[in-house]
Formats: C-alpha cells, sequence, structure tokens
C-alpha cells in the first residue's frame, strides 16, 4: 500500500503545471529583471496578455529608413567661396602688377541676362558656365560690387553691388528662363538713369561696363535706346570709354549672330549720321560639349566693348579712376 502511495505522490511532484518551485521561481527571475533587458531562448515566456503570440517588431535593416541609425543632421549651409572654384587657373590675380583686367577697377560692372524662354536647356547652361568663369575677375575688380539684372526676372536690390561671384551664381541658379526678350526695354532702363546720372557729375561718374548675355535677337527695339545713348555721349562729349555694351551670344539661335554683328558694325548705318561713336562689340560663344572659354575669349567679353578707347587712352584713364 505505501509503495503504490509513493507512486501517485511521485507522478505529482513531477508535473510541472503544479510545481510551485518553477512557478516561483520564474515569477522572481522575471519581476527581477530590468527593463529593456533581454531574455535567452531557455527563459521561460512572458504573458503579455491577448499580444502574446505576436513577434516582436522588425527594426528595418536599411539605415536610411530607420530611425534610431538615421541621423537627424540638417544639410549642409550655403558658403559664398565659389569666387575661389570657379576661377579659371590662367586668370591673373588683381593684385598681381601684371594683371591685364586691372582696368576694370576703373569701371562699374553690369550683367543683363536674357532670361527669356528661348534660353531654357542648352543655352541656360552656357549662360551658366560664363557667369562662373567672367564673374569673379569683375567682383575682384569693382570695389564697389557688380549689378545683375536679367530681361523679364524681377529687379532686387539684392542684385546690387555684389562682390562675391558665389552670390551672382546663386542667384543666377534661383532664376528660370520664360518670357520673351526685351533687350531694348532693358538696356533703356540701365542707360537713361545712368546718362542722366553722368550729366550732371560727369567727373565723378565711373564708366560703365554693360555685358548682356543672350541667345538671339530680341522681341523689341534695341538698336533705338543705343543710338540715343551714343548721341546723347557724343553731345556730353564724354570720354570715348565711358559706356560699353558687350553682346555675349550663347547658343545657336538661327540669325541671332547676324543681328548682334549689325550692331556692332552697322549702328552708324542705322541711325542714318555719319558719325557716331562704337559703344558695341559682340562675340559668340562658339565651344561644344564641356567647352570653356579661354583666356583670350574672356578678354574680349569683359574689355571688347571699351578696349578700342582704351588702348589709345589708357594713361588718361587710370589719371581719372
Amino acid at each position: 500500500m505505501f509503495g503504490n502511495l509513493r507512486k501517485r505522490l511521485s507522478k505529482r511532484n513531477s508535473n510541472p503545471l503544479n510545481d510551485s518551485s518553477w512557478s516561483g521561481a520564474g515569477t522572481q527571475q522575471i519581476a527581477a529583471k530590468p527593463a529593456g533587458s533581454r531574455t535567452t531562448g531557455l527563459a521561460p515566456p512572458q504573458d503579455n496578455g491577448p499580444f502574446s503570440s505576436s513577434p516582436a517588431t522588425r527594426r528595418p535593416n536599411n539605415p536610411s529608413m530607420n530611425p534610431f541609425n538615421s541621423p537627424r543632421e540638417a544639410p549642409p549651409a550655403y558658403t559664398p567661396g565659389p569666387a575661389q572654384s570657379t576661377e579659371p587657373s590662367h586668370v591673373v590675380s588683381a593684385s598681381s602688377d601684371s594683371d591685364p583686367y586691372a582696368f576694370l577697377k576703373s569701371f562699374d560692372t553690369v550683367f543683363l541676362i536674357d532670361d527669356s524662354g528661348s534660353m531654357a536647356g542648352r543655352s541656360w547652361r552656357e549662360t551658366g558656365k560664363a557667369i562662373e568663369t567672367i564673374t569673379p575677375i569683375c567682383t575682384q575688380r569693382d570695389a564697389d560690387g557688380i549689378d545683375v539684372y536679367f530681361l523679364n526676372h524681377p529687379d532686387s536690390t539684392l542684385y546690387k553691388n555684389i562682390t562675391s561671384a558665389g552670390t551672382v551664381v546663386e542667384i543666377f541658379q534661383s532664376v528660370r528662363p520664360s518670357g520673351s526678350t526685351p533687350t531694348g526695354q532693358r538696356l533703356n532702363k540701365i542707360l537713361k538713369p545712368y546718362l542722366q546720372r553722368y550729366e550732371k557729375n560727369p567727373e565723378t561718374t565711373k564708366p560703365i561696363n554693360i555685358i548682356v548675355i543672350t541667345d538671339g535677337e530680341p522681341s523689341d527695339d534695341v538698336e533705338s535706346p543705343i543710338i540715343q545713348a551714343a548721341k546723347k555721349l557724343d553731345k556730353l562729349d564724354a570720354p570715348a570709354w565711358q559706356v560699353g555694351i558687350q553682346f555675349f551670344q550663347v547658343g545657336r539661335e538661327p540669325g541671332a549672330r547676324e543681328h548682334l554683328k549689325q550692331l556692332d558694325d552697322g549702328l552708324r548705318e542705322l541711325a542714318g549720321v555719319e558719325e557716331l561713336r562704337d559703344i558695341v562689340d559682340t562675340v559668340p560663344f562658339t565651344g561644344d560639349g564641356n567647352a570653356e572659354l579661354t583666356a583670350q575669349g574672356i578678354m574680349k567679353v569683359v574689355l571688347g566693348s571699351v578696349n578700342r578707347r582704351l588702348d589709345r587712352n589708357s594713361k588718361e584713364l587710370h589719371r581719372k579712376a
């Protein structure tokens, strides 16, 4: 009898569902475990109610999708440094005694950029490349900064007296080409107040060098404001270099080169007079693909509309500066 009783007790004690020592130990172990600690595969599962059968949430393996691994860093701030990185290696420093662009210190440089619809695409890219190449030369040599205008984009005081080539590039990149090509109207808006200022204060008004970057023929009358400006300068007996307008053609617009060439060589004929000062020069950008302006090309762009006068009167010009 005692043998049978002993067998029954032995079976009851070996049943894990009735083992009070296991339950107590398990409860103590879980209660003592700090929150968030990991368990091994040998530990008893913790009862989490209705969600006990749900698998643990998996973190994504892609670092860009994982909020625990992705750093929340702000994008790098803009630094006005392109003036150094965009300047071609063959350009001489403004402080050099042999600086071929030194006379630009005596001029106010103005950029008039064609942002009409036809400029979209290749012409706009070529314009950006030209600006990156040319503007460092001008900003380094114009103490009170250069001015930037667009044919359609509204004017801004932020576009005046710019001393950093990087700022010019940043402004250009914020504009999108659209609209017509009112070159004559915009030139007149620059020339008219300048000539009024020169007439009042000829001794203190610096010469102006206007660089027009365009891809084609204007949609308005560009000849009239140029002819009127040339006549006004002749009437005031202004120095030959007082105003220069350089047309720099980008793109491959049909007929554009012929029209600009007529402004360069046929202004007297268009004006119907025998004597009229030459204030216009044109130069095309003929590079293909990734071609860049050569040193000679850069010189032509920034000096073309005034260098003929400077060659004859460079000493007098530097005296006035």
